[in-house]
């Protein structure tokens, strides 16, 4: 079954390297948090992340990753990830990861991330700060 593939507005072309495969021939698991976590990283850059830190000892935390495996992936490839942001809370926020063969409707992987804003000192949840909050929302702004 094909879906096509969501109106996120951020997405990555990611190419699949030949050391990305397993023993198996095919993409290892593991490679897909790496694929994801460029992904976020690329997100983070558009919306300006480092500029709505309020101290230099706060900042973005990866608090939990959930993938789920809908095909197998051989090199050579290009990928699409289309990333989101879907629930913004107090502390933290959801981002959502798509991924797909590049230009075509097969979803090869789906997951999500929880981003809880850290102190880096103390290792405790500090309320998201507002302009980011702000930043999140116009950019996931239809159009």
């Amino acid at each position: 079954m094909s879906e096509a593939p969501p109106k996120a507005r951020h997405v990555d072309v990611i190419p699949v390297r030949w050391g990305d495969m397993d023993v198996m021939g095919h993409v290892n698991n593991a490679k897909y948090f790496t694929y994801c976590e460029s992904a976020r990283m690329s997100y983070f850059a558009a919306i300006h992340m480092p500029e709505h830190r309020e101290h230099e000892k706060q900042g973005p935390a990866l608090a939990s990753a959930t993938l789920n495996f809908r095909r197998q992936v051989h090199h050579p490839a290009e990928l699409e990830v289309f990333t989101r942001v879907s629930e913004i809370g107090r502390s933290s926020f959801k981002m959502e990861y798509e991924l797909f063969h590049r230009g075509t409707d097969e979803r090869v992987a789906d997951g999500t991330g929880i981003i809880v804003w850290v102190d880096y000192g103390t290792g405790k949840s500090n309320p998201l700060p507002e302009g980011l909050k702000a930043a999140i929302r116009k950019y996931e702004e239809p159009g």
